[in-house]
């Protein structure tokens, strides 16, 4: 038996039940991690509430979550590349998106090969607090569109846990990073992670502000992880044949958009990139780690864990996130 998370219906953080659940031994190419800190992503969110991610129902009672890190403890048959008492994480354990589910556990079982093994310098929190993060940010700035020096870049929530990794990253390929945040205190959690311009959207008009900055030009990237409220605006950010990258949406899916609307706003692109199809084999899963890594422990980036809970009250960890009253990463300590 161990101590896990399970939802027995979707709903808000109240269906979110702390219990004993059933744990067989590894099978064969899996090991048993026992975790050490475990992520929470909006993700987790919309997979408990059932949300558009959702591609076919869920076989109930889930433990939800797709993030964690932790120490092996027992190797199943054939498990490769690996040893008990290897400090690793792991993002996901293949299949569709809604089925990553598990991590929400004291201890589970996952295949030997979505692990990635953990330097020394990487503590289970900061590791947890990155790699589904972090590795996004790799996506959106090294794939989706190729910042180098000298552009000037948006970031929407830009003091959140993708947002602080990616003003960092962004600001050591020599870009000028503006982002946007809820509250004066998020504006200088933003400034002290990379953000050359905070601009709070509660008391300015961002994209006023964007086109200040810029002298009216735009940028050439909008990078939106809030969809619904800050979608239309994106658009108007953006510098002719400019990119808005919308790969999240929390305050509700962005709105649809007509080609034509992308036309008359400057012939811009729009994408919706999602984590799963840029990682889908092992070697870009490799690809990306290594680079985090890379930014990591070289201090181009900096990982802070923005508040923690317990894992038995998952379901504060989950309205903090949804009440936007969260910066940086959040944690859940079993």
């Amino acid at each position: 038996m161990t101590k896990a998370i399970q939802i027995f219906r979707n709903g808000g953080p109240e269906v979110l039940r702390w219990g004993d659940t059933e744990l067989a031994p590894p099978g064969p190419g899996e090991v048993r991690i026992r975790h050490g800190a475990i992520a929470v992503n909006y993700s987790d969110v919309n997979v408990r509430e059932g949300g558009f991610y959702i591609a076919k129902p869920l076989k109930f009672p889930v433990i939800i979550g797709n993030e964690a890190a932790g120490v092996i403890e027992e190797l199943g048959a054939g498990a490769e590349g690996v040893q008990v008492g290897m400090r690793a994480a792991y993002v996901g354990v293949g299949g569709p998106f809604y089925e990553n589910t598990g991590a929400y556990a004291e201890a589970r079982n996952v295949p030997a090969s979505c692990l990635f093994k953990l330097p020394d310098k990487i503590s289970d929190d900061q590791a947890a607090a990155m790699m589904l993060k972090g590795m996004t940010a790799h996506m959106l700035l090294v794939k989706c569109y190729p910042v180098s020096a000298g552009d000037t870049i948006l970031v929407h929530a830009a003091a959140g846990g993708v947002g602080t990794i990616l003003c960092q990253w962004a600001k050591h390929l020599g870009a000028t990073v503006i982002g946007t945040v809820g509250s004066d205190a998020k504006a200088e959690i933003a400034k002290a992670h990379g953000c050359d311009h905070a601009i709070n959207y509660s008391t300015e008009n961002f994209v006023e502000r964007v086109r200040e900055i810029t002298g009216d030009a735009g940028v050439p990237v909008v990078y939106d992880s809030v969809g619904k409220d800050t979608f239309e605006g994106s658009l108007d950010c953006t510098s002719k044949f400019g990119y808005v990258i919308s790969f999240g949406n929390a305050s509700g899916p962005a709105p649809a958009v007509e080609p034509l609307t992308l036309m008359a706003k400057g012939s811009l692109f729009l994408g919706r990139p999602t984590l799963i199809h840029y990682t889908a084999d092992h070697a870009l899963r490799l690809e990306a780690a290594r680079a985090l890594f890379e930014a990591v422990e070289g201090g181009a980036v900096k990982i802070e864990v923005g508040q923690t809970f317990p894992l038995a009250e998952t379901a504060k960890a989950h309205a903090a996130l949804e009440g936007r009253a969260t910066t940086g990463s959040t944690v859940l300590l079993p």
